[in-house]
């Protein structure tokens, strides 16, 4: 096997020690965390069905996101969407044999490359064309932008203009899972999009890009809305009341 493939076999297994690793950390970081004070965003529910059910809301619609910026949500939830039936497309590189609804995805999925790319402009358009967005952007922001762009544009290359053996690159990933390490093409095209998907699982956790998990710690979204009826003591608070 060649060098190159070696490389990429360990970039990709330190990448998903990074990636898993740094969830489980930050994870750890936000249910640890205290919460002193009541401080749901109002008007909140003021049950825990009525908390669930908000915080699906928040998941699947964005609701908060489209009641505050209409073209923000459009882009956002546009860019969210088409990245998550991506994301089901590419297990089949993960699979042996493919489970039937992710083989019914695939025209889906591809497709949905072309949106996400497009919500991924909007996404930066904003950033530079709106004042109040684009003074407080951060040189991070715009690279992470043109990360993710990078990566759906590379996928649709070779998806529509330079081929690559998909057969050898499902035997690569599988043999990663494995252990089992197999060669990887050296299509330069393909070689471009699988180290910056690496890059991208390197950084993912210690970036702005993880706000999915902390969406369910935050205060102002996952407490009910009964300050009036029930005293609210954190942990840590109720133990110092327990000291003499």
């Amino acid at each position: 096997m060649s060098m190159l493939s070696i490389f990429y076999a360990v970039l990709f297994n330190v990448a998903a020690i990074v990636l898993f690793a740094g969830l489980a950390n930050r994870i750890r970081r936000y249910a640890g965390s205290p919460a002193p004070l009541k401080i749901a965003t109002t008007p909140a529910p003021m049950t825990q069905s009525g908390v669930y059910w908000r915080l699906v809301r928040e998941v699947v619609y964005f609701e908060s996101l489209f009641k505050s910026s209409k073209w923000t949500w459009i882009f956002g939830w546009a860019f969210h969407f088409t990245l998550f039936l991506v994301t089901l497309r590419h297990l089949r590189y993960f699979q042996e044999p493919v489970w039937l609804p992710v083989a019914m995805i695939q025209p889906f999925g591809t497709y949905g490359g072309f949106v996400m790319v497009a919500a991924l402009g909007g996404l930066w358009a904003r950033r530079w064309l709106v004042d109040r967005v684009r003074y407080i952007s951060t040189p991070s922001d715009h690279l992470h932008l043109a990360l993710l762009m990078l990566i759906g544009i590379s996928g649709l290359t070779m998806r529509f203009v330079s081929h690559t053996d998909i057969v050898a690159v499902k035997a690569f990933m599988l043999g990663l899972m494995r252990f089992d390490w197999q060669p990887l093409p050296a299509d330069p095209v393909l070689l471009v999009h699988l180290g910056l998907v690496a890059i991208l699982m390197i950084i993912f956790p210690l970036s702005k890009l993880l706000h999915a998990p902390g969406l369910f710690f935050s205060p102002t979204r996952n407490q009910t809305d009964n300050a009036r009826e029930v005293r609210h003591v954190s942990a840590w608070a109720a133990a110092l009341e327990k000291r003499p």
